[in-house]
């Protein structure tokens, strides 16, 4: 049984005009743009089915959801307070910047320590966290079929419209992310996070997309300055097609995968691009090179710790070969990646070594030629995926906790330079190729 989560922030809301902090506070609404952009979020869903919708309390959500599913009739929506925002009673309806005149000490820990914010005799971070898992808990209860122990076929979908905070909470607690990570999550107004859970509610899923924003006519969420990184996973080659594993080989796109990098190559035209990068394989060079093409005399920097993970003995191979010739290892790798070490080849933690040496090398390259600027890195799924488990300290065990599709656009924002925190503002971007909220990559053997 798959379970598919659609998550959704609110519309843009008077207090979000006004830079108010919100909370729990019921006194903001949303704006004729939060209107339409919740409007937006009902046409990128038409055509999926819901089994349940979910949504706050708060006027501003419970708006938000009920333009989404106006098109539903059937569509029952359940309103339940643990998908309120997050209880920062002190601080509602004050200004970001009043907050940070009248509380310094507290808003620095609110930004770069949140877990241990204490306001009064609260943990605001903290309970939000506990709250989150609540509501997987009253998923599991209210959908027992949807658990371990369901159907093993088909796909039931279930919306949730909440908060900035709260989506944040859900998705890092489904993930396995703490809450001192709680500031390094995009959430931008009525954008869209999927949750796969391949295997039920029971077990831990991936995570699909994160803060896809394409519906509403902005191509990435906002950018307030920094450093930006766009990780984009090279087009689609005839082993990603024929399941194939290529590691290292040197296997060049085939007819889809240039289109999709024609495709990146559009949906990236109108953003400012200061620096590119890639690995020095065919597949990541030749999608960078899409890219560089629509911005004029862009040149690529080569970073060869970037390259894809080497399968040794496996490169080449199908999994039905790789199953006759090493019994037991595959289904290791998919079930235990980080244990595995490939015949010949590297092992994850060896991924993630390189990974935070060439992470740390273009982020020096990048912060030696300005502050605020933008850079294309293109690379492959093991790289992608270590680069994001690096941002929050997530190990091997954890690499198929995030998708990276062909032709996908992952957004990394260091608002503080290359020496601050990561912000993953938005992960797998794939809209501009299939044109639709899901990810319908072939995405492929490594």
């Amino acid at each position: 049984m798959t379970v598919r989560i659609i998550l959704v922030r609110h519309g843009e809301s008077s207090y979000n005009l006004e830079r108010r902090i919100q909370g729990r506070m019921d006194l903001s609404v949303l704006t004729e743009r939060g209107i339409e952009q919740a409007r937006c979020v009902g046409s990128a869903l038409e055509g999926m089915r819901f089994r349940q919708a979910y949504c706050s309390p708060l006027k501003r959500a419970h708006r938000t959801a009920e333009e989404i599913v106006a098109g539903c009739p059937d569509l029952a929506l359940q309103i339940t307070p643990l998908l309120q925002e997050i209880d920062i009673s002190a601080w509602a309806g004050m200004t970001f910047d009043e907050v940070q005149q009248k509380f310094p000490d507290d808003y620095q820990i609110y930004r770069h320590s949140p877990q241990n914010l204490q306001l009064a005799d609260q943990y605001p971070v903290r309970e939000l966290y506990q709250q989150a898992q609540e509501f997987w808990d009253l998923l599991r209860t209210q959908h027992p079929d949807l658990t371990e122990h369901g159907p093993a076929e088909g796909t039931v979908n279930l919306l949730s419209v909440g908060h900035s905070g709260i989506n944040r909470a859900l998705v890092s607690t489904a993930l396995g992310i703490g809450p001192h990570h709680y500031q390094r999550l995009g959430q931008d107004n009525c954008a869209i996070s999927v949750l796969t859970f391949s295997e039920g509610l029971g077990h831990p899923p991936q995570l699909e997309s994160l803060n896809v924003t394409t519906h509403l006519d902005q191509p990435l969420p906002r950018y307030k300055g920094g450093i930006r990184i766009l990780l984009v996973r090279h087009g689609e080659t005839d082993w990603n097609r024929d399941q194939r594993f290529q590691g290292q080989r040197d296997i060049p796109l085939n007819t889809t995968g240039l289109e999709q990098a024609e495709q990146v190559a559009t949906f990236l035209k109108d953003v400012s691009i200061d620096l590119a990068i890639s690995s020095p394989l065919k597949r990541s060079w030749d999608t960078g090179a899409a890219v560089c093409r629509a911005h004029g005399r862009l040149e690529i920097k080569p970073i060869p710790d970037l390259q894809e993970i080497s399968h040794g003995l496996w490169e080449g191979k199908l999994k039905s070969e790789i199953e006759a010739e090493f019994p037991g290892q595959l289904g290791t790798w998919l079930t235990d990646p980080g244990s595995v070490q490939m015949p010949q080849g590297e092992n994850l933690d060896q991924v993630w070594d390189r990974t935070r040496i060439a992470w740390a090398e273009l982020l020096r390259i990048a912060e030696a030629k300005g502050r605020d600027l933008t850079v294309l890195v293109t690379a492959h799924d093991a790289i992608n995926k270590a680069a994001i488990c690096l941002v929050f300290g997530l190990d091997p065990d954890s690499f198929w906790t995030f998708k990276q599709g062909n032709g996908g656009v992952t957004v990394f924002d260091y608002p503080e330079g290359a020496e601050g925190l990561g912000i993953l503002k938005a992960s797998n971007l794939t809209a501009h190729m299939a044109g639709g909220i899901l990810d319908c990559t072939t995405a492929g053997a490594l």
